[in-house]
């Protein structure tokens, strides 16, 4: 398939927007026939059918104009610039997509749940916010709005059960609050090319005893990470690490986004641990968040946060280039791309558009990747059936303050972008997938040699332990903001990882407490457990056969496991068929496949 099916029309917006003031099937033809061409799951038939639906749902709604908003990535860049005209032109509905930070998002609604202003008609916001949602209700639950107040503009073409992340926004009373728009996975990112390198190999295998490969867990990634710092690769000297350290509101993503839980913070559970969650959440078995510190039954400074936080300076220190420690998250990210970093155990899938680029140190001359993406390694408190990592699911959002009829046009624009006839175009423009049928679409098996893994990690048995914050937080956009100024203290050497783990934890429970005496959340909000000892809450975990918290262990250095990135791929095709769509469990690096075979070396 030629790229250019897949790169942005950069006059589709224009010729739209300058085409027909009214919703017609000519604006929809010339929309399928120079965005859409053959890159959807539909039939053609399908897809006109699909816009005669939209254009017919509209007509109440023709000449409003609605706004919504989203973070800047290039999904939503593309949203905005090329679907929202369109959808204006098929449907006469103008849409304004705002594109701002994703902590301005955040504050954008948490302003309108507070004042009760209709400030944009509908949000894509990280499904991290599904407790808050739930527990406060100031959103539209998405189940009881289809079948209800919103039913005669729902897509019956939607087909909720294709979404990949349905699981992410539905909250415990059963019912879909959100609907994914983009998702992305937080994975290991690693130079194929070096690690395939037949002295590189030897190198390794004489120094530590075992095979150079993809780290199953975090003494390999070590291990890996001490032996390509220093060493001397094309010319240039190379580091075995790559993370950032500058006390700022996105040093707090890096511990959020399961940090803790890659660590094996908290409990088993898939999509997230129960009691336990990976911030270190406790849960009554009746949802109310009744502590965070271990005193309460929490894990948010037991050891293995603690041992998380210590791996995480360690790592920075040693083997990450110097400047990293001062760099925030923007800064760092673009660092891997320019070629003199070996692997990096903290990377998000949206990256993979910005890594392929022609002329890069990082892309053949091809056009191929040099490197790959795998799943990422864990650390010696994990055990089999925790998550293993973050995954972003951006998802719309419909308040309750919104008047109805604005809703009912923003869902509409909500379920275009989202739907089966523009899903595989606009999946090839970000590379965040949200639907099966998408994942599987032939021109993404064309594509896949080009995006290093990806298409291989989102059609494999893994994906499913790479989750977004589950509803053990009751309050996300107060909680979320107390990890960056606490572990900051532990990056800057104000503290060391246990003061500020018990630092953090002291006031997550003080806002736990505060939304307890308010009572604003009603029987499922919290509830603080009295403080006890340690080893009472181990006993009541070894009880309950539960883990959390689990007590220091002796050892933190663990035995070195790695495996070869070729026959973990291999596995994921033979597991694929028999793997649920949006469930399960188990190890990522071992295969599903009946004979249990996986070459390791350890």
């Amino acid at each position: 398939m030629k790229r250019s099916l897949w790169v942005t029309s950069a006059t589709l917006a224009i010729a739209l927007a300058t085409g027909p003031a009214f919703a017609d099937m000519d604006a929809a033809k010339k929309f399928l026939d120079t965005e859409i061409k053959d890159l959807s799951t539909l039939s053609r038939a399908d897809q006109e059918k699909e816009m005669q639906w939209f254009i017919d749902a509209a007509k109440p709604f023709q000449g409003m104009d609605i706004k919504v908003v989203s973070e800047t990535i290039t999904t939503h860049e593309y949203e905005s610039k090329v679907l929202a005209p369109a959808f204006t032109a098929i449907t006469g509905i103008k849409v304004t997509h705002d594109l701002i930070g994703e902590g301005d998002v955040i504050e954008k609604l948490q302003t309108q749940m507070q004042s009760g202003e209709n400030i944009y008609d509908a949000y894509i916001n990280d499904s991290d916010l599904i407790g808050t949602h739930w527990r406060y209700q100031q959103v539209r639950p998405l189940s009881d709005w289809m079948s209800d107040e919103g039913k005669d503009v729902t897509n019956p073409m939607l087909d909720v059960d294709d979404f990949i992340g349905k699981s992410f926004t539905t909250a415990p009373d059963g019912k879909l609050y959100q609907l994914p728009d983009q998702q992305f996975a937080n994975l290991y990112w690693f130079r194929y090319d070096w690690f395939n390198d037949e002295k590189n190999k030897a190198d390794f295998k004489e120094k530590y005893g075992y095979d150079l490969g993809v780290p199953v867990n975090w003494s390999a990634y070590e291990d890996i990470a001490a032996f390509f710092t220093g060493r001397e690769i094309d010319g240039k000297k190379v580091f075995g690490h790559m993370d950032y350290g500058k006390k700022d509101p996105s040093l707090g993503w890096r511990f959020t986004d399961a940090w803790l839980s890659m660590a094996g913070n908290g409990d088993k559970g898939i999509p997230n641990g129960k009691p336990v969650d990976e911030w270190g959440i406790r849960v009554t078995d009746k949802d109310q968040p009744s502590g965070s510190c271990v005193a309460r039954g929490g894990d948010t400074n037991g050891p293995a946060a603690v041992y998380s936080i210590q791996k995480y300076l360690d790592w920075l220190k040693a083997y990450a280039p110097p400047e990293a420690q001062g760099m925030t998250f923007s800064e760092a990210g673009p660092v891997p791309a320019q070629g003199q970093i070996a692997q990096q155990i903290f990377w998000y899938t949206a990256f993979t558009a910005d890594m392929v680029k022609d002329g890069l140190p990082v892309v053949d001359e091809n056009g191929n990747p040099k490197w790959r993406m795998a799943p990422s390694p864990h650390g010696v408190y994990w055990v089999d059936g925790m998550k293993l990592g973050y995954q972003d699911a951006g998802s719309w959002t419909l308040m309750k303050s919104t008047p109805t009829d604005r809703a009912k046009a923003a869902w509409l624009y909500a379920q275009f972008v989202v739907s089966k006839t523009v899903d595989v175009k606009k999946s090839h423009e970000g590379l965040t997938f949200i639907r099966e049928s998408t994942i599987r679409d032939k021109s993404f098996t064309e594509r896949a040699p080009k995006l290093g893994g990806l298409v291989e990690f989102y059609r494999s048995p893994a994906r499913v332990q790479w989750t977004p914050t589950g509803t053990n937080v009751p309050d996300y956009p107060k909680l979320a903001q107390l990890w960056w100024q606490n572990i900051g203290d532990a990056a800057s050497g104000a503290k060391t990882p246990q003061e500020a783990m018990d630092a953090l934890c002291a006031a997550q429970e003080q806002v736990l407490n505060r939304i307890e005496r308010a009572g604003i959340q009603g029987d499922i909000g919290p509830k603080l457990n009295d403080e006890e000892d340690m080893d009472y809450w181990v006993e009541q975990a070894k009880a309950n056969g539960t883990l959390a918290p689990q007590p220091m262990k002796e050892n933190e250095k663990e035995k070195p496991v790695t495996i070869s990135y070729d026959e973990l791929v291999k596995s994921w095709a033979d597991a694929n068929a028999t793997m649920p769509k949006d469930g399960g469990s188990g190890d990522a690096m071992q295969p599903a496949s009946s004979d249990g075979s996986m070459k390791k070396s350890n």
